[in-house]
């Protein structure tokens, strides 16, 4: 399909949205006409523009096209963005190329289809600010498709990052999406153009210097942040606790995990442990085995730590300890910890943790990575062959748990301890049980060096660090041809990674 010239213009450009903050000392014509003439002098492709009067200043004094709007707060209705059908025939009266509305699935004062109607009336281009892709693919008969309301229609406070696979998934339907909606770095709005947009609307990092003011403000404040955090790291054989103000480690304690009593009993084991800490600590961040996804906490192996599936996790934390809680995987919160002060400080990483269990992280470009369903990193869960033959997960095969099950399968009826100090005593059986988990992983890894490409792969937990296994490891790994061959390194933290990092996660 032929895009009209306008949109072809807009192509993989920037879109500056001269949005001052209502009531700022920047919030007048005069201020945004100044804004808008500065964008076009840095190369901005167009502008996005709120309220009849800013429009029309604009349109007169700069030749960018204007994406126009009309905010409006109203009673019985969420819907802000030119919620009416007059709001349209004046920007386009004002000047306005494009005009953009809230076609979100959300009660409004006029219908999508009313406001398309008075739209493509006056001969301009018509964008829908939606929020979802459902509402993506509902916005039939509009020219562009904006991520403008991805974070900000539910209860929640909007996340932190963009919606880049609102992005992504909107995009691959043909027409031309822009991205909008917290595009704060020009790395983040590239990503959105290598995620298929069109084009990228950057409002508040570029005129509000208000926001980017406290931005600094607040990122110094966490720097120099002294009160500590109480840390709280749930594995499948102990929990870790601990005081934690930036990376030291002030205080600590361990408690053992008894996987029968449940997470309500761990907590309550966790608030009798840490009593005389009370007052001690501004806010609670925990680690837990398993998958931790919008503040619920369900097993990803029930075998290694049985957890109810959705368990209020930050809910609970908050009750107990009366502070701000924060919740994450144990081995995503490791791995922040070991590039932020361990093995992989400043690099791409995997980080895998082979304990009881066998979890991961990967740190991409400076950020954690989760995904959709916060799953990213459960290393632990893929598929490789048993030492039977057949198709097992990782954690079956290479972890703790796994080596003392083949080994009693076996009829040496040993922990995890005792057979890596029998191999290391040249015991054949005990070799070969340690040689089939790493066997397993040398098989695993090559992929995921070729599909995530990182800069090392840092290895961590009890089995992991344990005398000769990443020795056993590098020879396994020998034979794969570079760059495929992953460069593996020791983790610096041990168990303090989980603990460190998931303090950290908190103000990141």
């Amino acid at each position: 399909m032929t895009q009209p010239p306008l949109i072809a213009r807009l192509r993989h450009g920037l879109i500056v949205s001269c949005q001052p903050v209502p009531g700022g000392p920047f919030d007048d014509p005069a201020s945004v006409v100044r804004f808008a003439l500065a964008a076009r002098d840095a190369g901005a492709a167009g502008l996005r523009i709120e309220g009849i009067a800013n429009v029309a200043a604009a349109t007169q004094a700069c030749d960018l096209p204007v994406i126009g709007l009309v905010k409006r707060d109203l009673q019985n209705t969420p819907v802000r963005i030119t919620p009416f059908a007059e709001d349209i025939r004046n920007l386009a009266t004002a000047g306005a190329a494009i005009i953009a509305f809230d076609a979100t699935d959300r009660p409004r004062p006029e219908p999508i289809p009313d406001l398309l109607a008075a739209l493509r009336a006056t001969g301009r281009l018509a964008m829908a600010d939606i929020a979802t892709l459902a509402e993506a693919k509902a916005a039939q008969g509009f020219d562009l498709i904006g991520t403008t309301m991805s974070g900000y229609t539910g209860a929640e406070p909007p996340p932190a990052m963009p919606d880049l696979d609102l992005v992504r998934t909107a995009a691959s339907r043909g027409r031309p999406v822009i991205a909008e909606g917290r595009y704060n770095t020009p790395d983040l709005a590239a990503d959105a153009l290598r995620a298929g947009a069109h084009a990228v609307v950057v409002g508040s990092a570029i005129t509000r210097p208000e926001h980017i003011t406290a931005w600094f403000r607040n990122a110094m404040a966490k720097a120099t942040e002294t009160r500590p955090v109480l840390a709280i790291d749930i594995g499948g054989s102990k929990i870790a606790l601990a005081l934690v103000a930036q990376e030291r480690i002030l205080q600590r304690h361990t408690l053992a995990t008894d996987p029968a009593a449940g997470p309500h009993r761990w907590l309550e084991a966790v608030a009798t442990a840490i009593r005389d800490w009370r007052g001690d600590f501004t806010g609670v961040a925990a680690a837990v085995s398993g998958i931790v996804h919008k503040g619920r906490w369900s097993a990803a192996n029930p075998a290694s730590l049985p957890v109810p599936y959705g368990f209020p996790l930050i809910d609970q934390l908050h009750a107990i300890f009366k502070v701000p809680a924060f919740a994450s995987n144990d081995a995503q919160a490791a791995a922040w910890g070991e590039h932020r002060f361990g093995a992989g400080a400043g690099r791409d990483m995997i980080f895998l943790t082979i304990s009881s269990g066998i979890g991961g992280g990967i740190v991409s470009k400076g950020r954690l990575l989760r995904g959709a369903n916060d799953l990213a990193g459960h290393i632990g869960q893929f598929p490789v062959r048993g030492p039977e033959g057949g198709r097992l997960r990782l954690e079956d095969v290479a972890s703790g748990f796994a080596i003392a099950r083949h080994a009693a399968s076996l009829g040496h009826p040993v922990d995890t301890r005792e057979v890596f100090a029998l191999a290391g005593r040249g015991v054949a059986w005990a070799e070969a049980v340690i040689q089939t988990a790493v066997t397993a992983l040398a098989e695993l890894l090559p992929g995921l060096q070729a599909t995530l490409d990182p800069a090392v792969m840092i290895i961590g937990g009890g089995v992991g660090l344990a005398e000769g296994f990443q020795t056993r490891l590098n020879a396994a790994l020998h034979p794969v041809a570079s760059p495929f061959r992953p460069s593996i390194e020791r983790a610096k933290l041990g168990t303090d990674a989980g603990l460190l990092g998931v303090a950290d996660l908190r103000f990141n």
